[in-house]
């Protein structure tokens, strides 16, 4: 059994340069499962913050089901995420350097069902930096275009 996608940061490959990935789990509450399983949610400006030697989830967004009357809770609500305390440890020793982000890269159900979250410890690139690794991809590209003419 495969990993079912339900959403992913695509702005963050392009914003940030990904040091290392962390899958982590996801503490929700029922009526916010089931909105997972609609694939309702909005990860997009979504990061990780350590307070009190735990890390929490902010900016997830996670539509309110439908169905559900007095049970949804909050769509931004702060969502514990569920790591080991070795690699919480080795996070903080990371983050402590300057400059360094955990941000949300996916969110997904592994092959047990679980909600799971994909985090990057990420450094921001500044707006040239951007603009370098366009035009490296755009390279690439026209690269990969010649050489694909010449080849046949």
């Amino acid at each position: 059994m495969e990993n079912k996608l339900i959403a992913t940061n695509k702005k963050a490959a392009h914003a940030y340069d990904i040091i290392e990935k962390v899958e982590a789990g996801l503490e929700l509450k029922g009526t916010e499962v089931k909105s997972l399983r609609l694939n309702k949610v909005d990860i997009k400006d979504s990061f990780a913050r350590m307070e009190r030697g735990e890390v929490f989830l902010h900016n997830l967004y996670v539509s309110p089901y439908d169905k559900a009357t007095y049970n949804n809770v909050d769509p931004r609500r702060v969502r514990k995420l569920l790591l080991h305390k070795a690699q919480i440890n080795k996070l903080v020793g990371k983050m402590a350097q300057k400059g360094f982000t955990l941000i949300a890269l996916s969110l997904y159900f592994n092959n047990t069902g679980r909600v799971k979250v994909e985090l990057a410890l990420a450094r921001g690139r500044h707006l040239y930096d951007q603009r370098e690794k366009i035009k490296e991809k755009e390279v690439q590209r026209s690269l990969r275009k010649v050489t694909k003419l010449y080849t046949r």
